[in-house]
């Protein structure tokens, strides 16, 4: 059986702060929502501004690094694979779909927000399902995105 692929990337802005936690392992979770938007106009020529929230999830240095540097309005280029969690509470069944990240790169200039590091700087982790393993790494990266 061949492996489809999934992955998606989004530019946006956080709507709240990271919301941290910790596995019964240790691991640190940081779960936050980018709004993304998209504009079009309509038969009539009017501008129509249309805003998606997407919610994300990350672990280990990544979720330390997210709960230290990112702040509600902050700009992150985004990456990672679309899960979807389901679970049982008082006889319901909820969802969740949310993106599990690879990884992330803070987009907002110094001048923006002078306690944020450098837009340079990239983080991004190891992930072999949902809950990842403890290989977590970051790296410098060049790339212009």
């Amino acid at each position: 059986m061949s492996k489809d692929l999934n992955s998606c990337s989004f530019i946006g802005r956080l709507g709240n702060d990271p919301e941290s936690r910790f596995m019964p392992n240790g691991t640190q979770v940081a779960s936050f929502a980018i709004a993304v938007g998209d504009d079009y106009k309509d038969k009539s020529g009017a501008k129509i501004e249309q805003t998606e929230w997407v919610n994300l999830v990350c672990f280990g240095k990544t979720a330390e690094i997210a709960e230290k540097y990112l702040k509600k309005g902050s700009k992150i280029y985004a990456e990672g694979k679309l899960v979807t969690r389901k679970w049982d509470k008082d006889g319901i069944t909820h969802y969740k779909t949310e993106i599990v990240l690879n990884g992330f790169q803070m987009l907002d200039s110094a001048q923006t927000n002078e306690q944020q590091k450098p837009q340079s700087q990239h983080h991004q982790q190891k992930s072999n399902g949902y809950a990842p393993k403890d290989n977590f790494y970051e790296y410098d990266d060049s790339l212009p995105f």
